[in-house]
């Protein structure tokens, strides 16, 4: 697999077809396999550029808080190193938080932008006492830890009756690293609110959800979709948190349809 030094930071990452570029930035705490669907199916059309971020799959691991702005920044290094000026941006969880910091700091090389899963509120106090928290367990419990928080939250990840998408999903969890994986909590716990940035997207969205997330439920889908000033809305039938895993046929087909849509970079 194709690496390339960032700042110091060795990011590694998936480079596949030829066409516009479609960028895929995956969530907490997985890596860029979660987009393997997408990978396979796009790269038919589409130059896809799927990284591991820092502190995930086979890229640096850098303890301490990662910002969003710092996966952002490597996204913008990655690509100027690839050679990729203007790309449709798609993130889903996290990654929708990082694909809202890439908007608000380069917002004139991203052509369209997928919302998948996520929610564009600053985090509450409370919440920023859970992820916290949440960080000094992974840390004081190392990898033993971080396979029983996988075990925890596998059921709200993936709906209890997707179990052909579990063992991925789990196996993605269980082998991030926990130091990556705090950082990345601690810098979440601390975003800005992103719900005015999306008032000004002046380019065409895609919000995604999956019907029964309980992380970012359709609530929170609808309110982004209401936001942004050029959106579609899915919803995916029979999916939670993952739909691009869970039901990739639905939410291909949505994703296709809105890249079709799109006027192609110049």
């Amino acid at each position: 697999m194709p690496s390339a030094e960032i700042d110091g930071v060795v990011i590694g990452y998936e480079d596949k077809g030829t066409g516009p570029a479609l960028v895929l930035v995956h969530g907490h705490p997985f890596d860029r396999t979660m987009w393997q669907p997408q990978i396979d199916r796009f790269s038919a059309t589409h130059r896809v550029v799927a990284p591991d971020l820092r502190g995930y799959g086979a890229s640096d691991v850098v303890p301490g808080t990662t910002p969003l702005s710092a996966f952002a920044g490597d996204l913008a290094a990655l690509l100027d190193r690839l050679g990729i000026e203007e790309f449709v941006l798609a993130g889903l969880s996290m990654g929708g938080q990082i694909a809202m910091e890439c908007y608000r700091l380069f917002p004139e090389r991203i052509l369209g932008l997928v919302l998948a899963d996520t929610f564009p509120a600053a985090e509450t106090e409370e919440g920023k006492a859970g992820r916290n928290a949440v960080a000094d367990r992974l840390l004081a419990e190392g990898a033993a830890g971080m396979r029983r928080y996988a075990d925890e939250v596998l059921d709200r990840m993936v709906a209890p009756y997707n179990t052909h998408a579990a063992a991925h999903v789990h196996r993605m969890m269980c082998a991030t690293d926990p130091a990556g994986a705090a950082a990345a909590l601690r810098g979440r716990a601390e975003r800005p609110d992103y719900r005015a940035l999306l008032t000004t997207v002046s380019v065409p969205a895609l919000v995604v959800v999956g019907r029964d997330d309980t992380y970012t439920p359709v609530a929170d889908a609808e309110a982004m979709h209401a936001a942004l000033p050029d959106s579609t809305l899915v919803v995916v039938e029979r999916a939670a948190h993952l739909p691009n895993l869970e039901r990739p046929e639905e939410f291909d087909a949505a994703l296709a349809d809105f890249l079709s849509s799109l006027v192609r970079p110049r």
